[in-house]
């Protein structure tokens, strides 16, 4: 017999997480804390619960997120299955052997790149926390290199994003994992040399871990997403531009290096 509008609204689960959600996931962090095999033996007997406290309201705050998504950040509209990490860690080269992952998160990757690369948009779910974040996190050589090439060209723009009041009042001051040292092939004294330090590019905040449970969780979410999706689509014009390639012709053009005048790589100023 077909379920009635009231009857699926009623079986849908809510876009936020419940008390017993934060419940079992301290109960997960606790088993997870112990022997690996315990540790699975526990998930194992708690498989529905993890479906039914955890799994499934997430991936209802990810489709009412990705839904309002549509209006300011296209690209990354994807299915919720798509944006949610897997719970289990991947313990093959670690010394940690703790099975699980001890928080629940979601990442909108750009539809054309991997996904996590690019500049995108992640929050997480942990027992004292919500995390929200903007940016490119995990860029690698070649994307590296395609942002900071186009920062050099075009710093004043994206501090000028990153300045906007608005973004400034509500995410945390931009870090980006520095290098100590100018990467290679850019010169010392460049305007942008802060920027072009970075190893990330992007923006964070931190809610209380009750947002979790307020049925404003994705309002909350989607009016921070908006506010940083100019700085992701910033990022993401860079490393998907024509230009991207090839990397030693750019070089030459933007700070004038012959064939003998280009510095050294080394591992240190990636």
């Amino acid at each position: 017999m077909p379920h009635t509008p009231a009857e699926s609204a009623k079986a849908a689960p809510a876009a936020h997480l419940r008390p017993e959600s934060l419940t079992f996931l301290r109960a997960l962090i606790r088993a997870n804390r112990r022997d690996p095999v315990v540790a699975r033996e526990w998930f194992a007997a708690h498989k529905d619960a993890w479906e039914r406290d955890l799994k499934q309201p997430m991936l209802a705050i990810i489709a009412a997120v990705t839904q309002e998504m549509e209006s300011f950040a296209p690209a990354h509209v994807r299915p919720p299955e798509k944006c949610f990490f897997r719970i289990y860690r991947d313990t093959r080269f670690s010394p940690d052997k703790r099975p699980y992952k001890e928080h629940i998160a979601a990442w909108w990757s750009h539809r054309e790149l991997e996904k996590t690369s690019g500049a995108g948009f992640y929050f997480h779910i942990a027992p004292d926390a919500v995390i929200l974040a903007a940016g490119a996190y995990m860029p690698g050589k070649d994307q590296l290199s395609a942002i900071r090439h186009w920062l050099a060209d075009h710093h004043s723009k994206f501090q000028a994003l990153l300045q906007t009041p608005a973004l400034r009042r509500t995410f945390n001051e931009f870090e980006g994992n520095p290098l100590t040292r100018p990467p290679a092939g850019f010169p010392a004294d460049h305007p942008a040399l802060d920027l072009l330090r970075c190893r990330q590019w992007g923006l964070s905040c931190t809610m209380p871990v009750e947002t979790a449970l307020n049925s404003r969780l994705t309002s909350e979410i989607v009016r921070r997403f908006r506010l940083a999706a100019p700085v992701v689509e910033a990022l993401n014009t860079a490393i998907l531009a024509p230009s991207a390639a090839p990397e030693p012709a750019r070089r030459r053009v933007l700070f004038g290096f012959t064939d003998g005048q280009k510095p050294a790589k080394t591992a240190k100023n990636r």
